[in-house]
This record gives structure tokens, C-alpha cells and sequence, in this order.
């Protein structure tokens, strides 16, 4: 049977609720000094406060080494009602110090297969997921590396692969490196960050394959997505791949949280929803929420 698995075991995917299909509770990163997601009592807010809007699970995209805090996430499920699934996984090079990268040489996909199947450190919480990182319009060595070893994890459990597309870009190289050379097959991977290039021929190039692609995060300065988004769900729409689209809010930072003063995971519900039932109708939007993260995340685990 596949299931979902979440912090706090397996369910069906029927049970997963209105979903935010990318986003973070926890994170921390050099390239954001400052402005860490740290803190569980705001974390335990902007669940609640996303369970007010209809929320019922949220999909954590922090990899490896990015501040997981993987033992504050049943709690933290527990307490507000809200699925949470955490990922396995590495972002891009620029977010880890050399030593941390040299002590994963050679065991990479070992660590994303046991974060999977026995748990992350030793909080005991599995993962649902991998997460890797391409480049600007190109892969490079890391990104090679990185996505060599999630396909390797994904072999060994079946577990989805979640790929950060950097402002939304090299899709479909990502998808000739592993549905193409390493065996993924592409219902199994779900691409990040489209939104952040409206490309709709690119958008449509990818659906085609059959992965699924995510429209994640509000509004960024030079980044056209809200205003943009719904044509190119709609574009998607219409050709018949409706059920291939993710929503997601992405707060990566602090301020971005709604009990922060930003919009947060309330945003997804309380105004990118409405928003897209005005372009495509409530009935897909319904099942863009709930259907397909179902589909996208569950896996007949061994």
C-alpha cells in the first residue's frame, strides 16, 4: 500500500488533508545570516495558524545539514494536527562548509537511504522524501553528485525526489540527468520553484514527462510569480496536466513567517488559493491541494 511518511509514521494519502507541498519550519543557512528559522514556538504558531486556514499538511523541504531540528517535529505535528513530513536530502554547495561535503564523500546516498528507512540522527524520525539543488540554467559537479545519490536512495525505497530549480530554471536538464541517465522515473520527481520562471513551454515540456511541478512561494523582488502564476496553471490546465501541479508557500526566512509580519504558510490558503479558483476553478484547485501531493509523495515503501 503507499503511504505517506510523515514525523509521525505512515499515513494514506486520502488522509494528508489541504496540503502546503513545499515549505520549511526549521532552517538555517550562511547565505541567510540572521534570519534562521529557529525558534519552535514560531514554528508552532505558523502551523496553528495555517490549520485555521483548512491546512492539514505541510512537506519540509530542509535537507541535511540545514537545521532540521528533526526531534521538534512530532511535537510540534502532535500539538497543532498538522502532517508534517521531513526530508533527507542536500541543497546546493554554497550552503555547507568544505568539511561537511568531505565527510559525505562516498556516503551519500547511504545516508538518504537510512535517513528514509531508520531515521534522521537519532530523533528516530524518518524522512518522506529527498531534496537536492540544481544550478542557474546548468548542473553542476555537486549537483551531479548530489542527484546521482538520490536516485540511488530513490531505487533502494521508492522515495519522491524534490528538486530546488534555482529561480526556477534548468528543469529539463535536471529531468534528462535523472529520469533520462539514472533510472527516475518521473512521476517520482517533483520540480521546484516554477513559478519563478514563467516559461510556459518549458512548464509544458516537463509535464509532459510526467514529474510534477511546483508553484512555491509568494511574490520575490524580480521574480514574477503571483501575477504570473495562475496563466501558467492554467496553461497547464488546459492541456490536460492539471494533475501534475503542486502549491507551496516557501518561508525560508524569519521575517517571511506570518507570526513574523510576512505572509507565510497562511498566504498559500488565504490568498494564492482564491486567487487561482478565480483562474481555473475550485474544483481543480481542490484537488491541485489535495489529490496531488497525495499521489506525488506516497510511496509503497519496503
Amino acid at each position: 500500500m503507499s503511504a505517506i511518511r510523515t514525523v509521525l509514521g505512515d499515513v494514506g494519502p486520502a488522509d494528508l488533508g489541504v496540503c502546503d507541498a513545499h515549505d520549511h519550519l526549521f532552517f538555517g543557512s550562511p547565505r541567510l545570516p540572521g534570519q534562521e528559522l529557529r525558534s519552535v514556538v514560531a514554528a508552532r504558531a505558523e502551523l496553528a495558524a495555517f490549520r485555521e486556514q483548512g491546512g492539514g499538511a505541510v512537506v519540509q523541504w530542509t535537507p541535511y545539514g540545514l537545521g532540521r531540528r528533526a526531534a521538534d517535529l512530532p511535537p510540534l505535528s502532535r500539538e497543532t494536527g498538522v502532517h508534517v513530513v521531513a526530508a533527507t536530502g542536500l541543497h546546493q554547495a554554497v550552503h555547507y562548509d568544505e568539511d561537511t561535503l568531505t565527510g559525505l564523500r562516498g556516503r551519500l546516498a547511504d545516508v538518504f537511504v537510512s535517513e528514509l528507512t531508520q531515521g534522521i540522527g537519532v530523533s528516530g524520525v524518518r524522512a518522506g522524501l529527498v531534496k537536492v539543488a540544481g544550478g542557474f540554467h546548468a548542473l553542476d559537479a555537486h549537483a551531479r553528485w548530489t542527484m546521482e545519490a538520490a536516485a540511488e536512495a530513490h531505487h533502494a525505497t521508492g522515495a519522491a525526489i524534490a528538486v530546488h530549480l534555482e529561480q526556477g530554471t534548468g528543469a529539463l536538464d535536471v529531468l534528462d540527468l535523472l529520469c533520462g541517465e539514472l533510472g527516475v522515473p518521473p512521476h517520482r520527481v517533483v520540480l521546484g520553484h516554477l513559478n519563478r520562471s514563467p516559461d510556459l513551454v518549458a512548464h509544458r515540456q516537463a509535464a509532459e514527462s510526467g514529474c510534477y511541478l511546483a508553484f512555491d512561494g509568494p511574490s520575490l523582488a524580480h521574480h514574477a510569480t503571483d501575477w504570473r502564476m495562475p496563466d501558467a496553471v492554467r496553461a497547464l490546465a488546459d492541456a490536460g496536466f492539471g494533475d501534475r501541479v503542486l502549491l507551496g508557500a516557501d518561508t525560508t526566512t524569519a521575517a517571511a513567517r506570518s507570526v513574523g509580519g510576512g505572509p507565510g504558510m497562511p498566504y498559500l490558503l488565504r490568498r494564492v488559493r482564491p486567487r487561482l479558483v478565480h483562474a481555473v476553478g475550485e474544483e481543480l484547485v481542490g484537488r491541485i491541494l489535495t489529490e496531488n501531493p497525495g499521489r506525488a509523495f506516497a510511496v509503497e515503501w519496503p
